[in-house]
């Protein structure tokens, strides 16, 4: 369908007064469509992949959490959101807290008993400048909203935030990867297309749409060039994400991590870094340790031996990733490629490059592939004068401001709790994890997704604006998770099968949140935690 007709279809008044009633029933009716087809939907995902490819390496389980799993939970959270309003009361946090004259941070999440379970040691907070307000999203002002899908993902997920977080109707336009997808997305959306809620049109109609002046707000998931070029030639506001080069900040103990520790650690960071053969845009591609750290050359092998033996291959497979390894080959020379899986997977290789100056190649150009760089700091190896220092180098030399994330053990994240909350404020990115990895503040239902390019001067690189926030809340700056150091529920991969059987687990309770199915969600985890490598 072209652009024009699809907005055509649209009736965002008539949206805009439908009740909260009516709004919970086709939440419903779409998450029941989600499990007709979310099969169907992760078939096509992991089809498109392994074809651009030529090769298998994809399999339905990373595809469901891929695309089922974020779908339906937000569509889970927006019934949440509007059964607390039939109540009459905006969900409220459960804890604020004033960090300093102008910021705020506010606990909202885990909210629930099941929440709690499913969360384990997790806290998600929204980081907010001036005093706390929320807004009622059946209060916000009708209209239309152009979604424009990623190419690395086949997920329609923010078109459930534009319709129910900001009170919008939504004209959605795939890329031209997921034009498969989409048809069986038209379908699982149909109760909201027969509401005049929802259109879908073609993926050639980028130019039409975004300069409709009907059009709201663009949401754009993306690359740089494409979010500078839409604003260009429209006035509509541009709510983008757009990537970047993401740091995992290794704080150094005052006492050395254990052998298993620095397994743990390496095992986590390698597991996200390979997802989706690297084309995620949270994942920590840069590794910031410190020169003096007496431990960084074991880190650095268990580094290395989680990519070889500790994680099964993934498929670098988005468009033009052969050309973004070559570059960075070509800058760093010295480069480790290393092959999981004795290379039995053509697509399947992960570039490491160890010890790059704080100015390099490396550090300057995202990968969106399998490469993983390591920038050590000459910096001194304890917290107090790592942190601050780290931060500075992230704030001001690496590309972008999306995710970053912090591990650091216990025993120094008690003793050097103030460091940590000061360095967790003073990171200039939109989403922070401590301890655990970024891409999960994307995937967490209560939370927002986009970079933080708010400095005067700041370059345009990661977007502009959040996704998210069914919680109403204004002036986000960033949303934060903490976590325990060796929490049990870090995303670790290391059996292709348990892995696999988590996805479905997952999946399964996404689209029925029972008790039966998380009993059975975290019986398989604990169980699967015993089994051994199957690749």
């Amino acid at each position: 369908m072209k652009a024009k007709q699809a907005i055509d279809t649209l009736q965002p008044e008539l949206w805009a007064a439908t009740g909260i009633k009516d709004r919970i029933r086709l939440l419903k009716e779409v998450r029941s469509n989600v499990k007709k087809y979310g099969l169907a939907l992760a078939q096509s995902d992991a089809s498109m992949k392994n074809g651009l490819m030529k090769e298998e390496i994809f399999g339905i389980g990373e595809s469901q959490m891929a695309t089922v799993v974020p779908l339906t939970s937000a569509l889970s959270a927006s019934i949440d959101l509007y059964e607390s309003l039939a109540k009459g009361k905006m969900p409220k946090p459960l804890k604020v807290e004033k960090l300093d004259s102008n910021t705020y941070r506010v606990l909202v999440a885990p909210r629930t008993t099941k929440e709690k379970i499913l969360a384990g040691t997790q806290q998600a907070y929204l980081y907010i400048t001036g005093e706390p307000k929320q807004i009622n999203s059946m209060n916000k002002p009708a209209g239309i909203i152009a979604v424009l899908g990623a190419g690395n993902y086949s997920s329609s997920l923010e078109m459930v935030k534009a319709l129910f977080y900001d009170n919008c109707v939504v004209v959605h336009k795939p890329h031209h990867l997921n034009t498969e997808t989409d048809n069986i997305w038209e379908k699982i959306f149909k109760p909201l297309i027969d509401a005049g809620a929802v259109a879908f049109c073609d993926a050639d109609q980028g130019r039409e749409l975004t300069v409709d002046n009907r059009l709201s707000k663009i949401y754009f998931t993306g690359g740089t060039g494409t979010a500078q070029a839409i604003m260009s030639a429209t006035e509509t506001p541009v709510i983008s994400e757009c990537g970047g080069n993401n740091p995992c900040i290794v704080v150094p103990g005052d006492k050395n991590w254990s052998a298993k520790e620095i397994e743990h650690q390496a095992n986590q960071i390698v597991t996200v870094a390979k997802l989706n053969g690297g084309a995620v845009c949270g994942r920590a591609q840069t590794i910031v340790t410190s020169k003096h750290w007496k431990q960084r050359d074991q880190f650095l092998t268990a580094i290395r031996k989680a990519i070889k033996e500790n994680t099964p291959a993934a498929g670098t497979y988005y468009p033009g990733s052969d050309k973004v390894w070559d570059n960075f080959f070509k800058a760093h020379p010295d480069a480790e490629i290393i092959e999981p899986e004795n290379g039995k997977y053509r697509n399947g290789k992960v570039m490491l490059i160890i010890g790059v100056s704080e100015n390099s190649y490396a550090v300057k150009n995202e990968a969106f592939c399998q490469i993983i760089n390591e920038v050590p700091l000459d910096l001194p190896d304890n917290a107090s004068e790592f942190l601050p220092g780290a931060v500075d180098f992230c704030n001001n030399k690496l590309l972008g401001t999306l995710g970053a994330c912090i591990l650091i053990d216990e025993k120094i994240k008690k003793k050097y709790s103030k460091q940590l909350d000061k360095a967790v404020r003073d990171l200039h990115y939109g989403g922070i994890t401590v301890n655990n990895m970024p891409p999960f503040v994307f995937l967490h239902s209560h939370l927002t997704w986009g970079g933080n390019e708010t400095r005067k001067g700041q370059p345009f690189v990661s977007g502009y604006g959040n996704f998210g926030n069914p919680l109403g809340f204004e002036n986000i700056e960033k949303s934060v998770i903490y976590d325990k150091f060796m929490s049990p529920g870090h995303f670790i991969n290391t059996n292709k099968s348990v892995m696999n059987n988590l996805a479905e687990g997952m999946s399964r309770y996404a689209l029925e949140p029972t008790w039966g199915n998380i009993f059975k969600l975290m019986g398989g985890a604990i169980s699967g935690g015993f089994k051994k490598k199957d690749f």
